[in-house]
């Protein structure tokens, strides 16, 4: 999968995380923002990471603003933001 558009999906709300993706064509870049980053960054970023995988998502920008949202909703999320932005290669 190719991140073609930019994208979102998620809220600002409490117990969920707002996800973008842009297009970008050298790079893979992920951005974790969270109130619990020093406790959970690792655990947030492996679920981004299989999550990726998952779509063969190779390049373009993740931005992740997350409000303490468990491990299905942060997959939940990053998924459709790929799915809105993205096109099968």
């Amino acid at each position: 999968m190719r991140i073609v558009r930019g994208a979102v999906a998620g809220t600002l709300e409490s117990s969920d995380v707002l996800v973008r993706v842009e297009p970008c064509d050298h790079c893979l870049e992920i951005v974790i923002e969270s109130p619990v980053r020093r406790q959970f960054y690792e655990d947030i970023k492996k679920v981004v990471d299989l999550t990726l995988a998952d779509f063969s998502v190779t390049k373009g920008r993740i931005c992740l603003n997350d409000r303490g949202a468990l491990d299905c909703v942060i997959a939940a999320r990053l998924e459709t933001a790929i799915l809105r932005g993205g096109e099968r290669q």
